[in-house]
């Protein structure tokens, strides 16, 4: 399947001068100028989960819910490589909900059958698929947190007169949702897989995100936890990406990961927010 049409009266955003639109891999971004900082930046925008909120930390919480009820043969020690699995997504369901192949729930119940199948659980259907939601899903929401460092590099962006936005790969309610919980009601979420019927790394998306931010792409910094479909497509859509590579966070599997590969591409690699506080505001 493809990707969905917009609705009906949907304009779809016109792309910068020399960004074609992609079809499959993203293209490496021009390589950015400076070392210190980036010059004239007017605007940030963020991705939500594993950026400003550390989704790694709730999944493992509701993992280990579900792992409790529904692989109960499970030893407490071995809960990490359920995670891990859940995590790399190694058949790519999660995006290929984002690309409109799959909805939410039906690249969800893969994704948990595959758990159970894995490691000796009973398949789920329907009803089965369910409850285990529920488990999992209550028990997610509850441990949404915000990382340290959001709050403050927002704060510090906001007293330099910089704008600040959220474009994910997930719906716009449930990241306003997720945002507001965390205590980043103050981050508008701009630009979700709903808004247009597709995400990232289609250069639409950070264009939209950039007009409803009122920035220019080329003077708009984009932060993201992914480095395809985050930084090289932001960068490939005309803004300058960031990877942020935060220590023990990787998803592995298929996930592109080479700090040195994404350097070559023109993005640029922190392991904190501060660092992105630093690089945007040294330019200014």
């Amino acid at each position: 399947m493809t990707a969905p049409e917009p609705a009906p009266g949907t304009v779809l955003p016109s792309l910068p001068d020399g960004v074609a639109p992609l079809a499959g891999d993203v293209a490496p971004g021009a390589a950015v100028d400076g070392v210190d900082g980036v010059d004239g930046v007017d605007g940030v925008l963020f991705d939500v989960d594993d950026t400003l909120v550390d989704t790694r930390g709730a999944f493992a919480r509701a993992i280990d819910a579900v792992c409790e009820v529904y692989l109960p043969h499970m030893p407490v020690e071995r809960y990490g490589e359920v995670l891990a699995l859940w995590r790399s997504d190694p058949h790519g369901w999660y995006r290929a909900y984002t690309r409109g192949e799959l909805t939410f729930d039906g690249q969800r119940m893969l994704r948990a059958n595959e758990l159970q199948e894995t490691f000796g659980g009973v398949v789920l259907d329907e009803d089965g698929y369910a409850a285990w939601k529920a488990v999992f899903w209550g028990t997610f929401e509850e441990s949404w947190r915000a990382h340290d460092d959001a709050a403050p590099v927002l704060a510090r962006l906001a007293a330099a007169g910089v704008k600040v936005g959220a474009l994910s790969n997930a719906s716009v309610a449930l990241q306003t949702d997720k945002l507001t919980r965390s205590g980043l009601s103050d981050v508008p979420m701009l630009v979700g897989v709903d808004t247009l019927g597709f995400g990232k790394p289609d250069p639409r998306v950070f264009v939209e995100a950039c007009a409803r931010l009122g920035t220019d792409p080329a003077r708009t910094v984009y932060v993201g936890d992914e480095l395809d479909v985050d930084a090289r497509a932001a960068a490939a859509a005309g803004l300058t990406g960031v990877w942020i590579d935060r220590p023990g966070t990787r998803r592995g599997g298929p996930h592109e990961e080479d700090p040195e590969a994404a350097r070559a591409a023109g993005v640029h690699v922190v392991a904190t927010l501060d660092e992105v506080g630093d690089l945007v505001l040294a330019g200014r």
